[in-house]
């Protein structure tokens, strides 16, 4: 089996299209939870329990489950609000959330898999539009 470069922060759209059952999703998220690589943020939990309907508490409770958790610290607390006005000053707009998740991929080191590569305009983020399952592998 191959090994994981490196470890990726699941932004909620892409959770989301994990519990729709989208393929692009799955291939990615279930090789990284082989090798406990998948990382949430606190904020995507938040997210996710706000759109969720009561029949996919469960799903979503063990989609959760599966991913390390990141928590919200002081220090990524300031660097998102230092983050946010860093880009405010050049006349983009990003949510408090999106701020967030770009921070704590940031401080841990990982990619960010998402399909809102405008959420997050630091190209290092490796945003998933950029790769795909095998690009996690070794080569």
């Amino acid at each position: 089996m191959s090994h994981i470069l490196s470890t990726v922060l699941l932004d909620t759209d892409y959770a989301i299209n994990f519990l729709r059952g989208l393929p692009e999703a799955r291939d990615i998220i279930i090789p990284l939870w082989q090798e406990n690589s998948a990382f949430l943020s606190l904020l995507s939990v938040y997210e996710l329990y706000a759109g969720m309907r009561a029949k996919e508490k469960r799903e979503t409770d063990n989609f959760i489950n599966a991913c390390r958790i990141e928590p919200i610290t002081m220090e990524l607390t300031k660097n998102a609000g230092e983050y946010r006005y860093k880009y405010q000053q050049r006349g983009i707009t990003l949510s408090i959330v999106d701020c967030f998740i770009a921070e704590t991929a940031r401080i841990g080191t990982h990619r960010i898999a998402t399909n809102n590569k405008k959420h997050y305009p630091e190209s290092s983020f490796y945003p998933v539009n950029d790769f795909n399952a095998d690009s996690f592998s070794s080569r």
